[in-house]
Parts: structure tokens; sequence; C-alpha cells
């Protein structure tokens, strides 16, 4: 059955979670992505030829779990197995950068980093090269692993097996996982792989997808009984609490060991990258039941979370605000999720995009009923570049700039008016009377003011030059503007006939 859960139930969860702790042990994994633009196929051989712009490093795999744990307001500790290797002084070089994580790697010499490398041109992987060994870790590693484990439950709240089956997951190891988390009365939560899932047993929840819940028990889920099927033989035989079956565009279905099988439908929303997707939603879930929340309520927030995900590119850990968000969009019935951010989250954004090659443009304004002007003022911007950045005034700029009588709109409302426009990428407030300080903080590739500004002193101006940017003055819709619908309409209100021109 469909379950709905309250809004002000989801919310009161969300904003209610703390900052539990929770144990991450599987495969550690150095994501690379190579990004650039292909303008040509090779003389050499029919294959596109990629003009490399940017290449970055990423958290991959259970690290990848432990980012989003991070992200979603809890602490991570990280155990798995690293290589003595050049890779592996870059996974601990990132992991050392992300606040908030413990990483207790065993570091084995002589077995390589897993890394994998990203060949990526206009967002789409053209080629993934991967580098491992993905044979069972020796003995020796094994313990040390079972032995950091241990002490990472000193305080979690919640254990998660991220297994990408690369080899520190065995049948023996996740016994002794699932032993020691037991014995400290915290659940299990699994990630899985493979066929075989007795290597499971005992853990609180597993959360395979459906074509994996299929393989583990060889039984057909396409359709909803076929899903109930596979969760009750899976519970069954692993003694699970519950099994949480992902399935992609339709959601999610919890199969508990008592009651009915519930659904929850997944939040239209466009796929750009399935990347990660499932360390989204294992993270979420765990932070949930960490937190003290029943599997129903943690898979409908993780399957939101999940679906935030696959809307961007790449393996990127969701926070709990943009998590918040996305239940209250769900709730009013409007999609504004990762377009209205803060600073925070908007330079964090376009990092990615410009990574991507992508050409950002900004403007700024009240914006406080919108209008004719300002629809083809932001299809103008959207023009000159990528991605278009649009910084609002504060309710208190506006006042100041406006008089008293004004914001009309406050500026959430504002914000999510302008987020609905296909042509604007981000919105951010900001409280100074001038954007100075948010265009030094994104510093776009073009600043656009209205035709009314040419000749004026523009804020920002100098800071976009001097960075090799340029400034465009656009065509403004002549007589149309916020002051004079105000003035029309309180001509009407009152009863004075209007001027016709």
């Amino acid at each position: 059955m469909s379950k709905t859960l309250a809004y002000a139930d989801l919310i009161a969860t969300l904003d209610g979670l703390g900052n539990p702790e929770v144990a991450v042990v599987g495969d550690l994994i150095l994501d690379h992505y190579v990004m650039g633009s292909v303008e040509r196929i090779s003389p050499e051989a029919p294959i596109p030829v990629l003009h490399v712009k940017s290449e970055q490093d990423r958290l991959g795999g259970a690290a990848n779990v432990a980012a989003n744990v991070i992200s979603m307001g809890g602490h991570a500790s990280l155990i798995g197995a690293l290589g003595k290797d050049e890779p592996g002084e870059r996974f601990n070089a990132l992991a050392e950068k992300t606040r908030g994580l413990k990483l207790m790697p065993a570091e084995i010499a002589g077995r390589p980093t897993v890394l994998k490398t990203r060949m990526v041109s206009q967002n789409q992987q053209m080629l993934r090269v991967d580098r491992e060994n993905n044979t069972a870790v020796d003995a020796s590693s094994a313990a040390t692993i079972v032995k950091q484990a241990a002490r990472a439950l000193t305080g979690a709240r919640a254990l998660v097996l991220s297994d990408y089956n690369k080899g520190v997951i065995t049948k023996d190891s996740a016994q002794a996982f699932i032993k020691l988390a037991r014995e400290k009365r915290i659940p299990v939560i699994v990630d899985p792989k493979g066929r075989d899932y007795s290597r499971y047993k005992g853990a609180a929840a597993v959360t395979p997808n459906r074509s994996e819940a299929e393989a583990a028990t060889g039984m057909d889920a396409k359709t909803m009984a076929g899903v109930e099927k596979a969760g009750r033989d899976l519970v069954a035989r692993l003694g699970l609490e519950a099994a949480v079956i992902t399935l992609s565009a339709d959601g999610v279905a919890v199969v508990p060991k008592k009651g009915e099988l519930v659904h929850f439908p997944a939040q239209a929303r466009g796929v750009f990258d399935v990347t990660g997707a499932g360390d989204t939603f294992i993270a979420c879930f765990a932070v949930c039941v960490a937190a003290g929340v029943d599997f129903f309520t943690a898979a409908k927030l993780a399957n939101q979370a999940g679906g935030l995900k696959v809307a961007r590119f790449g393996a990127v850990a969701i926070s709990r605000e943009e998590l918040r968000r996305a239940v209250v969009s769900a709730h009013e019935g409007f999609d504004h999720v990762g377009k209205v951010v803060n600073h925070a989250e908007l330079i964090k954004a376009l990092e990615r995009h410009r990574a991507h090659g992508e050409r950002i443009v900004f403007t700024n304004g009240c914006f406080d009923l919108l209008h004719q002007g300002h629809v083809t003022y932001l299809n103008y911007c959207r023009g000159l570049g990528d991605i278009v950045v649009v910084g609002i005034n504060s309710d208190e700029s506006v006042k100041r700039l406006k008089g008293p009588t004004r914001p009309l709109n406050g500026v959430e409302a504002r914000a999510r008016v302008l987020a609905a426009l296909a042509d604007v990428a981000y919105v951010t407030g900001f409280e100074d009377d001038t954007p100075e300080e948010l265009i030094r903080k994104v510093a776009p590739d073009v600043l656009v003011k209205g035709a009314d500004w040419e000749g004026k002193e523009v804020a920002g101006q100098r800071f976009v030059e001097s960075k090799g940017g340029k400034v465009v003055f656009a065509p403004l819709v002549q007589g149309v503007s916020t002051t004079n619908l105000i003035a029309k309409a309180n001509d009407k209100g009152s009863g004075r006939k209007q001027k016709t021109t």
C-alpha cells in the first residue's frame, strides 16, 4: 500500500535528527573525473577526442556514503582498505578536508587503492576506467578492519555496510561486523552486492535496488506484488527487520517483518546522473535510523534525498537543508529545490559548473512583482552564458531602497517565483544595499545590469573586469516596472481615471 506521512511530521523529524554518529564500513574508492569538450573525431580511430579542461577527485564508494552522512548532519567514522600508493594519498588528503569524517583505514602495501576514472563531456560520461583488485583482502588486513570497526562502534548509533564487492566485506567479516553491532544493540543497514546475501544475516535492513533484489532471490520483482514477494523472502532468510527495496523512478518499497508492504512513490524530477544515488539513499536512511526514526519515515525521507541526487552530476552529497526544502516543495506542489540556495551552497554548486566549463552570468534586483520586463531581462541574461545566478535584496534592504511600504512580497516568496523561471539556475539573497560582496563570492564571467545603469558606477564591475569578465547592459522593456504597476493598482483602487499614452 502507499503510505502518506504528514508534512508536519516529516519536518519535525528532520528538525529533530540532531547529529548522530554513524559508522560506515566498506570499499573505499577514489573517483577521478576528467572533464572537457569533444569537438572532433580522432584521425587514428573512430573515437571522440576529449579536450581536457579540468580534473578533480571525489570520495567514492563507502566514502561517499560517509560524506552524505556528514552532509545530512551526522558524524561518520569510515573504515575500509587503502593501498599504500599515490591514489591512496589523494584519498587521505580529501578525507582530511572533510569536516566531521573520522577515517580509520587499513593501509595495505601491494594492494592498489580502488580508482575509478570517468571521462566526461557536456555532463555525459564517455568512458570509465577502473583500477582495482577485487579479491578479498588478506586475513591480517581483514582483522585490522574488524578491530577498527569495533572501535568505531563506540558511540555510534547505526552501522552501515557499504558493499561494492571490492574485497573488504566478505562473509566472515560481514558476520563479525554484525555480531559486534548486535552486541551493542546498534542497527546494521546494508547496501548489498552479489547474489549471496547470506553474509548479511542478522542485519536490521538491506537496501537493494529492484534488479539486485531479483538477483538475490531469483524472483521477478517487476510488479509491486513481485517486490513484496522478494522482500518477504529476504526478511525471512536473513532475519531482517525490513527489506527496503529502491525502485528507481517508482520510488521505494518497505517490506517489514510484520505488517504490509509500504510504497513511497518517487517525486517527479529530471534524471541527470544516477551515480551515487544509492549512497545518498542509505546515508539519509542511516542518519534517520541512528536518530531513532522508524523505518517507514526514514525510507520516505531517503527516497526524496535520492531523488535530489539523480538531478545532479557525479557523486555529490545532499544536505539536510536541501532535503528539508524538498519536503516543503513536495507539500506545496512546487519544486524549487536546488535553485533557491544560500551562499555556501551556491559557491559549491558553481565550482561544479566551472569544472564543466560552463559560463556563469550574474544579475541582481528586488524583483518585487515579477512582470514582463523581468522575464525578458532574465531571458536576455540566459543568452549570455550557461548558468544564470540571481541575487535578490533582503526585505530590509528593499525597505531602505524603496521605502517603508516595500517589498510587497517577502524574500522567500520572491525567490520561489524567480526559481520557477527556466532561464534562472540559482537564486540567493543578500542583506547589503549593493551586491558587491555577493559578486565577489560568485565571481561571474558576465555581470548584467539594465541599460538604465550604463554610464553609472556598477557594484562589482571593477572586480569582474579585473578577473577577465565583462559587464553587459541589457535592454529594458519601456514603460514596464514594479513602481508603475503599483501606481496603476492604486489608481484603480481609488477610482481615478487612467491616463492613456
